[in-house]
Parts: structure tokens; sequence; C-alpha cells
């Protein structure tokens, strides 16, 4: 019989924890009660979060695919990882490029417990984790140095995350410093949520306010600013639906969040 994992102490399983939360919406089952009511609490006020957290994971599919598909990327590194679900980063890449080789970086410890998830990679390929904060640029590099060649082409993926960093010229720093660092020829794919409406401005305030990590909406009008000096490739900083939609994308929901890829020259 399998012993159930142990959860280190700093883990309280009675607090929703967004990352939690964000699986219970794409239907995953590392989640606890305390997730799976947070979850449900705001659905009931927001009945599309759920669509919403669908699009957002979709984008994330079709930008890695076109990376490493048409653009022939074989290294990325992505940050805020979160807890693994479908359609991760290098089940993606590996599917098209069994030799790409990811790296994944995040800091919560809970996300370390499912680590093994995110290191299982085909043979020709790797997939490695850098417990960091995606902040400290530098912890970030080097630790992504020991899987892949810096000095060759990476695609950075910022996949809705940095809405957890509350301060605007914050989150745009940490994109420009890791951008400067990369070589030319490298890639940026990254989305951040906007407020669909008053309503989901509203029902996300109270949720920041719950105790939970709060997560800030900004407008595309703010957002497009991590892309600037770079090349986008088409069609441009969009809505997640409008990039590269395919048989499988919901276009009914245009206001979810925005995101682009960019080539860095």
């Amino acid at each position: 019989m399998t012993e159930p994992t142990k959860l280190p102490p700093e883990i309280d399983t009675s607090v929703a924890h967004s990352a939690r939360v964000w699986n219970y919406w794409l239907g995953g089952k590392d989640n606890f009660p305390a997730d799976q009511q947070a979850g449900d609490a705001y659905r009931d006020k927001y009945p599309l979060i759920e669509q919403f957290a669908r699009e957002s994971r979709d984008f994330l599919r079709r930008t890695v695919s076109h990376l490493a598909r048409d653009a022939k990327i074989r290294q990325f590194l992505d940050l805020g990882a979160g807890l693994p679900t479908a359609n991760n980063t290098h089940e993606v890449a590996q599917r098209i490029a069994p030799e790409s080789r990811v790296v994944y970086v995040d800091h919560d410890p809970l996300v370390l417990l499912h680590v093994h998830a995110m290191r299982t990679s085909t043979p020709e390929g790797a997939t490695a984790y850098v417990l960091a904060d995606m902040r400290d640029t530098d912890a970030v590099l080097e630790g992504a140095a020991r899987t892949l060649d810096m000095t060759r082409p990476v695609a950075l993926v910022i996949n809705d995350v940095l809405g957890h960093i509350v301060d605007w010229d914050d989150a745009l720093s940490l994109v420009r410093r890791l951008v400067e660092k990369l070589p030319s020829g490298s890639y940026l794919a990254l989305s951040h949520s906007t407020a669909s409406d008053e309503e989901h401005r509203k029902v996300q305030e109270e949720y920041n306010n719950s105790g939970a990590i709060p997560y800030i909406f900004r407008e595309p009008e703010v957002t497009v600013a991590f892309f600037e000096g770079l090349e986008l490739v088409e069609p441009g900083f969009v809505s997640w639906p409008n990039w590269r939609p395919d048989s499988t994308t919901d276009r009914t929901t245009v206001r979810a969040g925005w995101g682009a890829v960019a080539r860095i020259p």
C-alpha cells in the first residue's frame, strides 16, 4: 500500500492556495477542500472563470507548439510553473521535438512536492526544476544554465503569473532583466490576465482580500510594454483566444487575458 504524501509544515491545507484553486478550475487533483470551496465561491459569483483558466492554458499550448514547431526552438525557460496539469510546457515541446530541454522555475514549496511530475522527459531531451523566486533573475539564470545552453536561443515562457507581482515597475523590470540576458534569436512568450468586466474585477478584489495570494489585473494597454523593443510574431499582442486559434479554441470570450510571442533581436 502506497503511503500518502506527507506535506511539509509550511503548507496549510486549511487555507485556500491560488495554485491549488487554479488546479481545481482546470480539473486537476492537486487541491483540497479549502481550495475547492474558494474556487466554487469565485465561480458562483463569476461563472466564466473556469473558461478563462482553460483559455490561459490553451494559450500556453499554442505558443509553445509554435515555438517548437515553427520557430525551431529547443530550449524553454518557464517561470512560475505552478502545479502540473495537462499540456505542461515540456510535454507540448517534446511531443513536437523530443530533444527539447525545459527548465521550470518556482519558489512555492507546494510545487516542489510535485517536481517529479515536472522532471519527466523524453530520453533525447531534458526537464529540470529550479527552486527560486522568479524576481531573483540571477538565481533563475544560474539555475537554468545547468540544463540549458544560454549561448543559444531560449524561449522564455511567462504564462499568466506576473499579476502576482503587485508593483507594476517590478514586474516590468523582471521581464526586461531576463530578456536582456538572453541571446539574439531567443523568444518571449508572455500572457497576463485582465478584467473582462467590472463584475470580474469586483470578484477578484474580494478574492485578493480573502487572505489568498493576490493577483492584480492589468489592462492590455499597459502590459503590451513587456514587448517593447522586441519583434512581435503574428498576430501580435491579442486576447488569448485570438492568438493563432485552432479547432479546439473557444472564441466566444475575448477579454480573459492578452498575450503574445516575440523574437528577441
